[in-house]
């Protein structure tokens, strides 16, 4: 038989029962169409998560308190909430560590903040005029904190775009007027970008206050909550981040580095644990769709079996008027694959749309990916030719005058 011959018996066959053969295409489309999606879905958030954690900044190790531990030291603060780093510290890692481009200090607090008729609960941040260079942030009306702001404990602030919008109005012009921190006037002098993101860690909804004027006002004390330190390459994170590690040790006078009331991050380090996470995520969700596939390739083999069933007599008059083993058994292989690649086909397309569609409607940004797509047809095409083999075999070794015999 040749190629053109094959095409057209299988065409024929497929579709005298259109109905039954949509409804068996129907299992392998949601399937294809579900692993498309689904992995679209885990790539984009994978994506999302790693430009939100560049965004933060550049090259950057973060520096956290938390309470020593070993013999004697039987309560433990949380990870953040202990005061084992000072305003000190960071001075000594930006004058005594090599290859340290920027050092930001934070305090960070939580409160209530008033306007006049207007109120909402953002973070609070007192740093240094070094905090935009290191956490990539933009000032987009005004200025950032300076030097003279902290040296002479001024009550100014620089305010996050959606602080703006809840206090003042998206139209309005805040600079130069005032809003009230636990009860104290602080004079709005900047607006950062807007960055995007949402929740509590949102930098759009923070406002940015004097690191002296944090101590004096709100803690009470030269203790820090963050250092933020941005190294001049990527290239030498890992030094800078031992470097930090050894000269805090040996400041906070701790020969155990087990022991340590600190901790330190690298920006590597979370991009690959979030990465890590999340295509975890992405594999499960492409897993859970892969059953649909397997239930779609028992529904073809399920097809395929009962056409066999149907098709006796005419397999035993080809095989009478000599059509070989390999005849039959190419054609009914032949079909299971022409129909998993036309539902594959079709799954794709629907599996890019139902991407498209969650990116438009803003839900999630999505990305497909070539090897997804070659992957599913490679899938689909697999799938005919597992589940196609057996019904295949099962007609080719039918006995010619059994089976012309058959009612």
């Amino acid at each position: 038989m040749t190629a053109n011959d094959i095409f057209q018996e299988t065409y024929t066959a497929l579709t005298s029962n259109k109905t039954r053969t949509g409804l068996t295409m129907l299992g392998i489309i949601i399937g294809i169409s579900s692993v498309i999606a689904m992995t679209a879905i885990g790539a984009g958030a994978q994506r999302s998560i790693q430009a939100s954690i560049q965004s933060i900044g550049s090259n950057l190790i973060i520096v956290t308190p938390g309470a020593q531990r070993g013999p004697g030291y039987q309560i433990s603060a949380g990870r953040g909430s202990a005061r084992t780093l000072r305003l000190e510290d960071a001075d000594a890692i930006a004058s005594q560590v090599a290859s340290v481009k920027a050092v930001a200090p934070e305090l960070s607090i939580r409160e209530q903040v008033t306007a006049p008729g207007t109120n909402t609960n953002v973070s609070v941040i007192g740093t240094n005029a070094n905090y935009p260079d290191v956490r990539n942030i933009q000032i987009d009306n005004g200025y950032f904190i300076t030097d003279a702001n902290i040296q002479g404990i001024q009550k100014v602030a620089v305010i996050g775009p959606t602080v703006r919008d809840d206090l003042f109005g998206p139209d309005t012009n805040p600079i130069g007027q005032t809003i009230r921190i636990k009860g104290l006037d602080f004079k709005v002098i900047g607006i950062t970008t807007t960055k995007g993101g949402s929740g509590f860690n949102s930098q759009d909804n923070m406002i940015f206050i004097p690191i002296s004027s944090a101590q004096r006002f709100f803690a009470g004390d030269t203790y820090v909550t963050t250092i933020d330190v941005e190294a001049e390459n990527q290239q030498v994170m890992t030094q800078v981040q031992d470097d930090i590690t050894s000269l805090l040790l040996d400041r906070h006078k701790i020969s155990d580095p087990t022991m340590a009331d600190f901790s330190t991050v690298n920006q590597a380090d979370i991009v690959a644990t979030a990465s890590s996470v999340a295509q975890t995520f992405t594999i499960l969700l492409a897993a859970v769709a892969g059953i649909s596939l397997l239930v779609g390739g028992i529904g073809i083999m399920n097809m395929m079996l009962t056409t066999v069933t149907e098709r006796t007599r005419e397999i035993g008059l080809r095989k009478a008027i000599g059509a070989k083993k390999k005849d039959i058994s190419f054609q009914f292989l032949a079909e299971a694959v022409m129909l998993t690649f036309s539902s594959g086909t079709i799954g794709v397309f629907l599996g890019w749309l139902i991407s498209f569609l969650i990116t438009y409607l803003g839900i999630i940004q999505t990305s497909v990916s070539f090897f997804s797509v070659l992957l599913a047809f490679g899938v689909s095409a697999l799938i005919g030719i597992i589940f196609g083999y057996y019904p295949a075999c099962r007609a080719a070794s039918l006995n010619p005058i059994e089976a012309l015999r058959y009612e």
